[in-house]
């Protein structure tokens, strides 16, 4: 698989993506059972065809997806590792951001343990603390770095103005953000940065949340998954799903896969993180990180998207 420049790391265009595996009842987001040895086996399936990097948090499923992905990678050290940093559950079943240099390092140090490893590559703000300036925070990822226990400082789905205020305190490994034909948002001021600055996007959610497979439908999901009350599914997806199947069906993918690819077809993206839960679904990384799309097909997917 070919790579891409992140930082001063070379990644797959596709990475394994973690928020479905550590999905539980006790965690906001619910996205339906899952089988623990079954999410071992996609991420190995994953990284025997080529992947390079796995994606996760400890906010996935309370550290549930760290000690998954922990016990895929043991003894593994050719893979790439990128947590975050600074989410912690609440009274009320929910979340809140902590972004205190304190609260990093604990962070940090608990995922280390969860992870079976003495460094990770990114460790990435996850959310915005507007409780603690943003120079404070950095300043702690960029001791983590000194220290040897982080690689990379990356941020996450904070808005411009932090990215410019972060960038004065010291390097942004990577920018993740959300980003798929039915999220673009990031178009408006986020990419640009990332190509001006030179700093890789990684793109979380680029199927939408499944949303953007051809034959999902959200009323065979269990009565309580997220997607159910998910705006996405108020969309007439339609047209844009008959338009990925058309352009797939002439390059042999599937509809996934034209998503994908048009996502990584996107100046300033880096990789997309893709969530997968079956060695099914990982053996279509591979052929979405593979895929060029014609000028013609990526304007007709954006035409066709509501």
């Amino acid at each position: 698989m070919d790579t891409r420049t992140l930082a001063d790391m070379q990644i797959t265009p596709v990475g394994v993506g973690t928020a479905p595996i550590g999905s539980g009842r006790d965690w906001p987001v619910w996205w339906g059972p899952q089988d623990e040895t079954e999410s071992i086996r996609a991420i190995h399936a994953a990284l025997d065809l080529g992947v390079n990097w796995v994606d996760t948090a400890p906010f996935y499923g309370w550290g549930r997806a760290e000690e998954i992905v922990g016990r895929a990678l043991h003894g593994r050290d050719d893979v790439l590792v990128f947590t975050k940093c600074g989410t912690f559950p609440d009274e009320q079943h929910g979340s809140r951001m902590d972004l205190r240099p304190q609260a990093i390092r604990a962070d940090v140090e608990a995922s280390l343990r969860r992870l079976q490893r003495d460094r990770v590559d990114l460790l990435q703000l996850h959310d915005v603390d507007r409780a603690t300036a943003i120079e404070d925070s950095c300043a702690e990822l960029q001791r983590l770095v000194d220290e040897g226990k982080v690689r990379h400082g990356g941020i996450s789905n904070h808005p411009v103005g932090d990215v410019e205020r972060a960038l004065a305190v010291g390097p942004v490994g990577a920018l993740q953000y959300q980003y798929s034909l039915l999220h673009r948002e990031p178009e408006r001021v986020i990419l640009p940065l990332a190509v001006e600055r030179r700093i890789g996007l990684l793109a979380w959610s680029p199927l939408a949340s499944g949303f953007l497979v051809a034959d999902f439908d959200v009323t065979a999901l269990v009565a309580d998954d997220f997607r159910r009350e998910h705006p996405f599914g108020q969309l007439d997806l339609a047209p844009l799903r008959r338009a990925l199947v058309e352009i797939g069906g002439r390059h042999g993918v599937s509809a996934a896969q034209v998503a994908l690819a048009w996502t990584l077809h996107r100046d300033g993206v880096a990789g997309a993180i893709v969530g997968v839960r079956s060695q099914a679904e990982a053996g279509e990384l591979p052929g979405a990180a593979a895929l060029r799309l014609e000028p013609a097909e990526l304007d007709a997917l954006q035409a066709a998207a509501p």
